[in-house]
């Protein structure tokens, strides 16, 4: 070996090294930035967490052997050996023996609106949880779980008042598609308003706030484009992205150093195999992600776009009504020109008691979409009483009832969403998100300690939600506790209390346990 050629080694080790240590470095910087909004999971908890899971599985094939020797019958799968499963064996498996066992957390009927206060149906299994009898009583819960965040999904009022006149005046249907005869003049005003509450030049309203993503994303977007989608994207985004044709690359979760490198890779290198430039590369990101309670950071991802000529599709169902001074979602928020995002989405069924969605853009977009769009062609239109319902929520969030009954909404939910943040911060609990998201993400970890925590607010007269795996990561089981307009001081401080309790009990207020969270 020659000494250019040793050189040459040397300096390609060096380079290689301080390219590992800036790489390590980088992942250092990202995480400790990101501290606030997720705290990390500590070793231990990790380690327990996962044996749970290992202990369960092993105890479900336990079962299961002993189900075929006939010792066992509770449990069995309702799917018999020669019917076509359409799940995997994995799927039943822990359907069979982990989700059935613990399903009365979840889908618990409602009997009433999902305002502050909710009522649920009374319910018990005396085989496993495989069928649930009703005695026929209802139990009045705290609702911390319903999407109510400006307080509209109530029973009584001038916005249900409008919407039975609607239903004497138009019926409770439209029995039509768009493209047909759905289209009614309160269907085209509720498009101008919305146009005019998040500031685009024109907007289209449909039925369904999922297919709303899912039915238009292909239209916009096909073969030759490629998406960039957060990895936390809610299913409809992504449901939308692979129907769309379109290729799909994930950047890590609010990570603008990891989507600027990615938009960087895609102009360079161009399609696969051609390497011809994409014919459009879009940006899909959501205002408010449900299941994290981070908030989206707008300023760096249109800066991002406009460097590099991307087009940014912004969903914001949850941000909608929920963020800004004038809830008009996460432009408000941060003070951006809504001009600088190309198509803003988002969904009537939280912010405004209803449902369906929406998609606001320029004249040119919409008009596209208006013919092209699955879901004007095939779906049926937004029914009138919803859209009433609808029209006269935004008309009282944008002051034009003549009170200011919206912007108190929006004080209550934004002093609510800090004061509920802050107090379980205090009491030692780990959460994660953004304090000024109405979701707040309580976690649990483990999976005994989060069917447990459901049990023990119901208990209480508290309905929460809670979530584990596979909805989320393996180690991250947690409670996610929406906050509402509609709650009361005395309300949230009666809902803490009981959760200070439950916490003491199933030990996971963790920050106190592990101070160095």
């Amino acid at each position: 070996m020659t000494v250019a050629e040793y050189a040459a080694l040397c300096s390609k080790k060096t380079s290689t090294f301080h390219y590992t240590c800036s790489k390590s470095k980088e992942k250092r910087e990202r995480k400790r930035k990101n501290t606030n909004e997720f705290p990390e999971t500590h070793a231990a908890i990790a380690v327990t967490t996962y044996l749970s899971y290992s202990v369960l599985i092993l105890i479900g094939h336990i079962r299961d052997f002993l189900r075929k020797l006939g010792l066992m019958k509770h449990g069995k799968s309702a799917v018999k050996d020669d019917v076509f499963k359409l799940e995997s064996d994995f799927s039943h498996f822990y359907t069979r023996n982990l989700y059935t066992r613990v399903r009365d957390c979840w889908n618990r009927p409602i009997a009433s609106a999902p305002s502050a206060y909710m009522d649920v149906m009374d319910r018990y299994s005396d085989d496993y949880n495989l069928t649930f009898k009703y005695p026929g009583t209802t139990s009045k819960v705290l609702n911390l779980g319903s999407y109510n965040y400006l307080g509209f999904a109530e029973s009584g009022g001038p916005c249900v008042e409008d919407v039975v006149q609607r239903i004497k005046d138009d019926g409770v249907s439209s029995s039509s598609s768009r493209k047909d005869l759905g289209t009614t003049v309160l269907l085209k005003e509720l498009e101008a308003l919305t146009a005019r509450f998040v500031g685009k030049d024109d907007a289209m309203v449909f039925g369904m706030g999922f297919a709303t993503n899912s039915g238009n994303i292909p239209s916009l977007m096909g073969k030759g484009c490629l998406i960039l989608s957060d990895e936390c994207n809610h299913t409809s985004l992504v449901l939308g992205a692979r129907l769309s044709g379109s290729i799909i690359r994930k950047f890590k979760h609010n990570d603008m150093d990891y989507l600027e490198k990615e938009l960087r890779k895609a102009i360079i290198g161009g399609q696969p195999r051609t390497h011809r430039p994409w014919k459009r590369i879009f940006i899909l990101v959501e205002g408010i992600y449900s299941m994290e309670g981070t908030i989206l950071k707008l300023p760096e991802v249109v800066e991002l776009k406009k460097k590099y000529k991307a087009y940014l599709y912004v969903d914001e169902a949850h941000s909608i009504g929920a963020l800004g001074p004038t809830g008009r979602g996460v432009c408000d928020y941060y003070g951006v020109d809504p001009s600088e995002v190309d198509i803003l989405m988002g969904t009537f069924t939280k912010s405004f008691g209803s449902a369906g969605g929406y998609v606001a853009a320029s004249h040119e977009i919409i008009n596209f979409l208006r013919h092209t769009s699955y879901g004007a062609t095939y779906a049926t239109s937004m029914p009138p009483p919803v859209t009433q319902m609808v029209f006269s929520a935004m008309k009282i969030v944008m002051g034009e009832d003549g009170t200011n009954e919206g912007k108190r909404r929006i004080n209550a939910l934004a002093e609510n969403c800090g004061y509920v943040r802050l107090k379980l911060k205090e009491k030692g609990f780990v959460l994660y998100g953004n304090d000024h998201s109405p979701v707040i993400p309580l976690l649990l970890y483990h999976p005994g300690r989060v069917t447990t925590f459901s049990r023990e607010c119901l208990r209480r007269k508290l309905g929460v939600v809670v979530v584990g795996y596979p909805a989320t990561p393996i180690v991250e089981g947690r409670a996610r506790i929406c906050i509402s307009a509609a709650h009361t001081r005395e309300m949230l401080d009666k809902a803490l209390k009981e959760i200070d309790s439950v916490g003491d009990i199933l030990r996971v207020k963790y920050n106190k346990t592990y101070k160095w969270l």
